[in-house]
């Protein structure tokens, strides 16, 4: 097949989404199809709306004869009003992979009005969807309708200019689980149970960019209440995502005199990544929402226990009590209670750490994902063809 990917800037950034659609891109061009990345610019929101008025992406996206073209929902702003254009003029199914919607996110309530208009006049416009939990898909069903999780078609009324009338099949969506298995762990259960009984303090990490929706100023709120000797924190993700938060939070470090228990690493290649995830007992990321949170299953697989928060799709991985726990979003007091009941307990936190391992292990790979979206696409490509 040949697939366009449309996507804002590189597709080496760093965050889960862009790892889904790296390791999606790397299994489909390892299979025999060529694959084209169309990378849009970074601006802001209002200048991303003015993409879909552009003549040249327009006929950049029209002119190619793509069997399916991908779009990573991220993109919308951009799209929502383009691709009507594109339905009606083009032959190939257009997919949106929807990692999560961006109206989900906690800010103030006006903001997300204008967020969830746009996403939803954008969500309307595709032929078909990629999802990367079921709480994505029941969000986007909340702004749209019921979206069936199968292959089947429904017949759909497209008038175009001047009346001129069309009919296209709408494909329903596949939910394809992100995976855990980017690092390939290869840790025992007997280094998992020798690292937890090792004395010292408990060695905690957060994983991710330093931005608010992550939710690291909570966990700093919450630790500042135990015992320094107890614990250290690792903060592994860049700090220049959001300069202003990345201040703020080393002021707030400083503030609560967390500096010695506090090790603002920065971003990590994958070698020192997987060295921290090796050395390190809990994996603590409270986010104010995650559409999946690949980052806990990877963890995960190095049989480090998750704490998260009960926003998003962190509980369709967590298991509160059983492989780590769930809290709700800016409550440092009940993240603080969750952390002292492994801090005061090793073995508990053992069978944390052995049930974390255990679902990691259950759960599919990237290889077995990204199969199951492959075939998603040819049935795409064969139901328009054939409409």
């Amino acid at each position: 097949m040949r697939l366009g990917l449309v996507i804002y800037g590189s597709l080496a950034t760093v965050s889960g989404g862009y790892l889904y659609d790296r390791q999606l891109v790397e299994h489909l061009r390892r299979a025999g199809d060529d694959v084209e990345i169309i990378p849009l610019r970074w601006r802001n929101y209002a200048g991303r709306l003015t993409d879909n008025f552009s003549a040249g992406l327009t006929a950049r996206l029209q002119g190619p004869r793509y069997d399916v073209l991908m779009q990573d929902e991220l993109n919308h702003p951009s799209l929502f009003w383009l691709n009507r254009r594109l339905r009606r003029a083009t032959p190939y199914p257009i997919i949106t992979i929807v990692h999560h919607l961006r109206c989900s996110e906690r800010r103030p309530a006006w903001e997300n009005v204008l967020y969830r208009a746009v996403e939803r006049a954008y969500l309307r416009t595709v032929d078909g969807f990629i999802f990367n939990s079921q709480t994505t898909h029941t969000a986007v069903e909340a702004l749209i309708g019921p979206v069936a999780a199968d292959t089947c078609q429904v017949s759909e009324d497209l008038t175009g200019v001047g009346g001129v009338k069309a009919t296209r099949s709408r494909l329903r969506a596949i939910v394809a689980h992100p995976a855990g298995d980017h690092f390939r762990p290869l840790i025992t259960r007997e280094q998992i149970e020798a690292r937890v009984r090792q004395s010292g303090p408990l060695q905690l990490l957060f994983i991710g960019n330093v931005i608010p929706r992550k939710g690291l100023h909570t966990l700093l709120d919450a630790l500042a209440s135990l015992p320094r000797a107890d614990w250290h924190l690792h903060v592994v993700g860049s700090l220049n995502v959001d300069p202003a938060y990345g201040h703020a939070i080393r002021r707030r470090i400083a503030q609560l005199q967390l500096t010695a228990q506090v090790t603002l690493h920065g971003a990590l290649a994958d070698a020192g990544l997987r060295q921290r995830l090796e050395r390190s007992h809990l994996l603590a990321v409270p986010s104010t929402y995650e559409g999946f949170g690949i980052v806990y299953l990877e963890g995960m697989g190095f049989g480090l226990p998750a704490l998260a928060t009960t926003a998003g799709a962190a509980g369709e991985i967590i298991t509160s009590g059983e492989n780590g726990y769930l809290a709700p979003p800016n409550d440092s007091a009940a993240l603080a209670q969750t952390l002292r009941l492994m801090l005061d307990d090793r073995e508990h936190l053992l069978s944390l750490s052995l049930a974390a391992r255990r679902r990691y292990e259950q759960h599919p790979t990237w290889e077995a994902s990204a199969a199951r979206i492959r075939a998603f696409l040819v049935e795409a490509r064969r139901s328009i063809s054939s409409a």
